[in-house]
């Protein structure tokens, strides 16, 4: 069991895992101190950018599907 310790990837797990937990707390920390006026941009950006991201996102695997689709199709 100690073998998994020492492997490259086992470290790049628990670190992604460390810093999906520990940004977004530090992003909500930020835009918490911000001034009122800056607090609201920053919100609405936040979620336009959440938006724009899930919107790119489904756009990429809707066109993957539909390429995948075409080539079922052809063979």
């Amino acid at each position: 069991m100690s073998w998994i310790i020492r492997e490259e990837w086992f470290w790049i797990i628990v670190l992604m895992m460390i810093a999906v937990l520990v940004l977004p707390f530090i992003i909500v920390m930020f835009i918490l101190t911000l001034p009122p006026d800056l607090r609201l941009v920053m919100t609405i950006l936040l979620i336009v950018g959440w938006g724009v991201a899930a919107g790119y996102k489904d756009w990429i695997m809707g066109r993957r599907k539909e390429e995948e689709r075409k080539q079922s199709i052809e063979k």
